[in-house]
């Protein structure tokens, strides 16, 4: 049974080299897919990466200025919305 869920998407258009559509459609064609479909997920594995690789670090130690990587961190971590 699949439940339905509301899942929010933006419409966007983009513009790639010739033959990394190419490569993007064969995937697809093979998995009997859509390129769109393929794209959604590509945009989904690279926003995941980019909120991990941005996710402050926990040490074990203590900070000795008192300020949090948190605090540090001059851009806001990418959170999905919500």
């Amino acid at each position: 049974m699949m439940l339905a869920s509301r899942i929010m998407m933006r419409r966007t258009t983009v513009t790639a080299e010739e033959d990394t559509l190419a490569t993007l459609q064969a995937e697809a064609d093979r998995r009997g897919t859509s390129l769109a479909t393929i794209l959604r997920e590509a945009a989904d594995e690279k926003a995941a990466s980019i909120r991990s690789a941005r996710r402050p670090r926990f040490g074990i130690g203590r900070s000795t200025d008192g300020l949090s990587a948190r605090d540090l961190t001059a851009e806001p971590i990418a959170e999905p919305p919500s």
